[in-house]
């Protein structure tokens, strides 16, 4: 459990190009890549090992599968390689979160894949938006508190962390933001 400066924090930017995942107070962030995930409808990629079971083939009527049936490839997994029946999606429309089911196979594959850590036993450092709404904060609490039972987290604008990244403990930030559909 935390208990002070024996164990890093985690921070994880999620951008809408890259996902920049690393330890507080490094100078450069341990993983990064592309904040998109590849979803394969389970149906489309088990079609040769169900073509025998008809009764699960009388049952494909409905073109809406169910979201826990979807396998998911993070980041460079979905843009490396082609599959067929794949779309590749961005959680982040407009620099708001449209689905979180996205987003939380970002921060597994980050915290899980690519850093190798127990989100259990660090504390969480996560980067928002200036446009970031209440309840858009409160969903991103409850799925790093109950889900994966950090011990701390902080919720820091991007803003703020770009000039504290710079050196500056106050300074003007111009941020961009991309209207395109």
């Amino acid at each position: 459990m935390y208990g002070g400066d024996e164990v890093s924090a985690i921070v994880i930017d999620l951008g809408s190009h890259t996902c920049k995942a690393g330890y507080a107070g490094e100078d450069a962030p341990k993983a990064v890549f592309p904040s998109v995930v590849g979803c394969i409808d389970q149906m489309d990629a088990d079609d040769d090992k169900e073509n025998n079971d008809s009764e699960t083939n009388n049952n494909n009527v409905d073109s809406n599968k169910p979201k826990g049936k979807r396998r998911l490839y993070v980041g460079s997994q979905a843009l490396g390689f082609r599959r067929d029946h794949m779309e590749v999606v961005s959680p982040l429309k407009d620099g708001v979160v449209v689905d979180w089911d996205i987003v939380d196979s970002i921060w597994d594959h980050a915290l899980k894949d690519c850093l190798l850590v127990d989100p259990k036993e660090h504390p969480m450092l996560l980067a928002e938006p200036s446009s970031n709404t209440q309840q858009q904060r409160e969903r991103t609490a409850e799925l790093m508190f109950e889900k994966y039972k950090v011990p701390a987290l902080f919720l820091a604008k991007n803003a703020v962390l770009t000039s504290f990244a710079s050196g500056r403990a106050t300074s003007v930030v111009v941020d961009r933001f991309d209207l395109y559909s």
